[in-house]
């Protein structure tokens, strides 16, 4: 299936073949048959502003800076040009044990044509722009002075800057998945998207976590100059040009423990018999129940069905295995009770948006040596 690029320059899109970031959209580019921006050999470098705040995450900025700077013409000519400001030019505390100084106060803002948010170590907590969901009067005149039609972008929880000064009210966006509860409840308005590396919604874009900044930069570099400079750059800072699926794939989502222990002897039981064919009646013999009893207690006690609990324990044993064993996929899926190979890339992918190989080359760097194909 298409996807689509969004060029704030041509006030179109650019169509490619499908992005890795689990739905958001994939660049375009001199690989994807679609219009991009021309490269000039001699014109004004496009002006990246790196807006930085105490609690500064040093990887994140430094990721903005190597993927934009590592853009080059077809004459090695830099193509970016990128300045790193605060609220006020100075010190600025990292979430290290060193500083940065910054040379650079917000008045940068108003040259650049792209602005990114990096993340803060206060954003995890009550800082600015976090969990307060309101900007400090410092930042809301920042933000002021960035020009009509920049493009915005945030990584990790930076995207909570972005919320708090109402540029993601109606349009998707993503963060943290460590922070999700957080801003669903702060930004209702907001079209939150927790399984995705990075979201583009045109002249605002949103990364998931610190190693998805990586992918967004790359994103708006193929978006601005072509897939061939994109991967140029990849191959510069030794990275894939593409990530297969979103960050579900990097959560664990463990089934939380019930308060109450009335069909605990069925749920260890099954934990135990996960490769065989479970039903809701043999699952309800165990605790000497009716199944329409112990579907209802189970469920009271969970919080989910039973089914859906199984379906749960079974992709987690198939990660534990694709990540710890050499075992093929068609073994796994026996395993792991989906029975067939099919059944679990069905579920995986629905679940995790990946493939059993791209799992398993994510987490154990092996590449197709399971001999049962995706």
């Amino acid at each position: 299936m298409a996807m689509v690029c969004k060029d704030r320059a041509m006030g179109g899109v650019v169509e490619s073949g499908r992005s890795s970031s689990g739905g958001s959209r994939g660049g375009g580019g001199s690989g994807g048959g679609g219009e991009v921006r021309a490269v000039s050999g001699g014109g004004r470098r496009d002006r990246v502003a790196v807006l930085v705040r105490d609690g500064m995450l040093p990887i994140e900025v430094g990721i903005v800076h190597r993927i934009f700077g590592e853009a080059r013409s077809a004459g090695g000519e830099p193509l970016y040009e990128l300045v790193t400001c605060a609220l006020a030019p100075g010190e600025v505390r990292t979430d290290t044990d060193f500083t940065v100084n910054v040379a650079h106060g917000p008045k940068a803002l108003a040259a650049a044509d792209t602005v990114v948010v990096p993340a803060s170590g206060a954003d995890y907590g009550w800082g600015e722009g976090g969990s307060a969901g309101r900007l400090s009067p410092a930042m809301a005149a920042a933000l002021g002075r960035i020009r009509p039609g920049t493009r915005i972008a945030s990584i990790c929880t930076g995207a909570f800057v972005l919320a708090a000064a109402g540029l993601l009210d109606g349009r998707r966006a993503t963060t943290h998945w460590r922070s999700v509860e957080d801003f669903r409840q702060l930004f209702p308005a907001v079209e939150l998207d927790a399984d995705v590396l990075y979201t583009d919604e045109g002249e605002v874009l949103t990364a998931a976590g610190v190693a998805s900044g990586i992918d967004l930069c790359l994103h708006m570099v193929r978006c601005d100059h072509g897939a061939a400079v994109a991967n140029d750059v990849a191959r510069r800072t030794v990275v894939p040009p593409h990530r297969e699926g979103g960050q579900a794939q990097y959560i664990r989502r463990p089934v939380p423990e019930p308060r109450e222990s009335s069909t605990g002897a069925a749920r260890a039981w099954a934990l135990e018999h996960l490769d065989r064919p479970l039903s809701l009646r043999e699952l309800a013999a165990r605790e000497s129940m009716s199944v329409r009893t112990f579907t209802r207690r189970f469920r009271d006690e969970v919080g989910v069905s039973p089914l859906q609990w199984l379906t749960r324990q079974r992709i987690e044993r198939a990660r534990q295995l694709l990540e710890e064993t050499e075992l093929t996929v068609d073994r796994i899926a026996e395993q792991a009770g989906f029975g067939t190979a099919a059944s679990l890339r069905m579920h995986l992918q629905a679940v995790l948006g990946v493939s059993p190989r791209a799992y398993r080359r994510t987490f154990r760097g092996l590449g197709g040596a399971d001999g049962s194909g995706d």
